[in-house]
């Protein structure tokens, strides 16, 4: 217990001295290593996965990539679910205090948080972008919904249907086929209890607001809820033909659930993050015979992206980075060591294994970023879904 209180306090500190350093005036002083590199600090923030690709392609980008005799990145990570302050709150705090030649040099977005910056900032608070500069982004064609000419998208992530191919060899590909999918064979499909798992969350919100307009899916006004009540009853509708045991439906607690149960055969199919599915087959944790599926209206997803702060201190550098993570070298080792979607051609890479990716449409991934009103649509979901036994 002592050594646990030890390393909770070690880890609060580090990041708190993290953030004092990005939002100190001064940034990263001299901003030259000792043989003559330029440096440029990235901040990221995620799970331990995501610090983990991060430290290697840093690596990459330092010792092997075309910039390595000119540039050194340096990371500065925060662990997600670790403190009170968010990476987008500290680059928010910096800009709205006048801070100006930060370390801020680029930063990494998920949608959610990408949304959440710009609500706070505004989208001029970053270097509107230079194409020219990020030659190897010719071939993407994923655009980000928000403030697309500020950020570059590098990779993709989504939820999708994951199934058992020897037990479904025809998945559905449509919210309609799915229904009739479940009608025809009850219990053998789950989502997780939203709340617990960012697929069980994508399923349900995205079963609700697919009777909404486009534009509910990224917004937190309030009149959205006044508008849940048809995408509720669908829900309830579907509550039947969920997944059982005892006698009761059973939603699984987090992503992991209900991947379990696919693999030990309990049911034939789920919604899961692709990248999860993909990654632990590569790894031998899941059968070989599950596969992924995309549905059209699409699960929602994001694109991650990079932006460049106007209160940076090394903006060609960031240049230099951001056009990197768009080359098919550091494209390769995201799609090996955490199986993401890769956003340029990918006739240059070795997708062996991982084949399934380059199925998956980029352009049709969907975001979904509405504030405070995931609290109450948690809520409801638990009072409305959940209960019903």
């Amino acid at each position: 217990m002592k050594m646990k209180r030890l390393g909770s306090i070690l880890l609060a500190g580090a990041m708190m001295a993290a953030t004092l350093a990005g939002c100190g005036g001064g940034g990263s002083g001299d901003n030259t290593t000792a043989d003559g590199k330029s440096t440029v600090t990235l901040w990221a923030t995620g799970s331990d996965n995501v610090r983990a690709i991060f430290e290697t392609l840093v690596e990459d980008f330092n010792t092997n990539s075309e910039y390595a005799d000119q540039y050194q990145v340096e990371l500065q990570f925060m662990l997600s679910g670790t403190g009170a302050q968010t990476l987008a709150d500290s680059v928010a705090a910096a800009i709205k205090a006048g801070q100006t030649d930060t370390d801020y040099d680029i930063v990494d977005w998920s949608g959610d948080d990408l949304s959440k910056i710009v609500s706070q900032v505004g989208e001029d608070a970053f270097v509107k972008l230079d194409r020219s500069k990020i030659p190897n982004a010719a071939s993407v064609e994923a655009e980000s919904s928000v403030a697309a000419d500020y950020v570059q998208p590098y990779r993709g992530t989504t939820v999708i249907l994951a199934y058992d191919s020897e037990k479904v060899p025809n998945p559905p590909t449509t919210w309609e086929e799915l229904e009739q999918w479940m009608k025809d064979n009850p219990g053998r499909f789950a989502y997780n209890t939203p709340g617990t798992g960012g697929a069980g969350d994508s399923f349900a919100r995205t079963a609700v607001y697919n009777f909404l307009p486009e534009e509910a899916m990224t917004s937190d006004d309030p009149k959205w809820e006044e508008q849940w009540d048809e995408g509720f009853n669908y829900l309830k509708d579907l509550h039947q033909y969920m997944y059982s045991s005892g006698g009761s439906i059973v939603y699984p607690n987090k992503n992991q659930g209900t991947l379990d149960l696919l693999n030990q055969g309990e049911i034939d199919m789920c919604a899961n993050w692709a990248d999860m599915v993909l990654s632990q087959r590569a790894q031998g944790a899941i059968k070989d015979t599950i596969q992924i599926a995309q549905l059209d209206p699409a699960l929602t997803g994001s694109l991650q992206t990079l932006a460049i702060p106007t209160i940076g201190s090394n903006e060609e550098g960031a240049y230099a980075f951001m056009n990197y993570m768009l080359s098919p070298e550091a494209q390769q080792i995201m799609v090996t060591e955490m199986a993401a979607i890769p956003l340029i051609d990918t006739s240059e890479m070795d997708m062996t294994g991982y084949e399934d990716l380059a199925g998956l449409d980029v352009s049709n991934f969907r975001i979904m970023s509405i504030g405070d009103l995931a609290t109450d649509f948690n809520a409801r979901w638990d009072s409305e879904i959940g209960s019903i036994g």
